[in-house]
């Protein structure tokens, strides 16, 4: 009867590592489910406040515009900052320009929130506007692959720029809001979807390591057994 090669290893020795290995295994797969556990978590902070700003678009959309323009104050003073840092530039005008704009345009918007609101709906309803003439009459000329989808955009944006000044500016006052809230909406969706789809990933994962470790535990038991037949012999 052929002799069988005795591992070199220790007993005991690849039962421990294997059991190490999924130990390890284990402790990274729960960090990152409770990581995408708390990402699931703030995407439905963020729905419950895209839904309240839908019920209250006015308070939104003020709550967007002092957002904004605090944004816009703070990256001025911050972009300030970095240009008189790095004044021996050859771009240090251009950037104490852009700041300054921006910290002039935090300073309006935060002073006169409503007529700041009513110029960003404005803005919005032409950009809607000409984007979806340009798609539109691209969708036209070109005839790709997605002809139809890129026409229903191109349409869909016309009528909504046209929606959006045809109630100007007394729509002002929820149009801004509508739109921040609903950008929160599908963003917390998104992050919900993100997290439990991970943390489902991970789990599955995590339980495919757990057998395969388990596997390797009863192979070196039955090394173990077979070396301990042979030393019998």
């Amino acid at each position: 009867m052929a002799e069988i090669p005795a591992d070199p290893r220790p007993e005991g020795s690849l039962d421990a590592s294997t059991s190490g290995a999924g130990t390890d295994a284990e402790r990274q797969g729960r960090k990152l489910r409770r990581s995408f556990g708390w990402l699931a978590v703030l995407g439905a902070v963020l729905v419950v406040a895209g839904l309240v700003g839908l019920v209250y678009t006015g308070l939104a959309t003020l709550t967007s515009m002092f957002l904004f323009g605090w944004l816009l104050l703070i990256g001025g003073v911050v972009g300030l900052l970095q240009a008189v840092q790095s004044r021996r530039s050859n771009y240090f005008w251009l950037a104490v320009v852009v700041a300054a704009v921006n910290i002039a345009a935090g300073v309006v918007i935060l002073r006169q929130p409503e007529a700041s609101a009513e110029a960003l709906t404005m803005f919005a309803a032409l950009l809607f506007l000409t984007a979806g003439i340009f798609r539109l009459a691209g969708a036209l000329v070109v005839r790709g692959p997605h002809f139809g989808l890129t026409l229903v955009q191109g349409a869909f944006g016309i009528l909504l720029g046209v929606l959006v000044l045809a109630g100007w500016p007394d729509n002002s006052r929820y149009v801004i809001g509508a739109f921040f809230s609903l950008a929160l909406l599908f963003d917390g969706l998104s992050l919900i979807a993100l997290g439990v789809g991970a943390r489902r990933v991970l789990r599955m994962v995590t339980e495919g390591d757990g057998d395969e470790f388990g596997a390797g535990g009863a192979v070196a038991q039955k090394n173990a057994g077979w070396r301990q037949k042979d030393s019998n012999k």
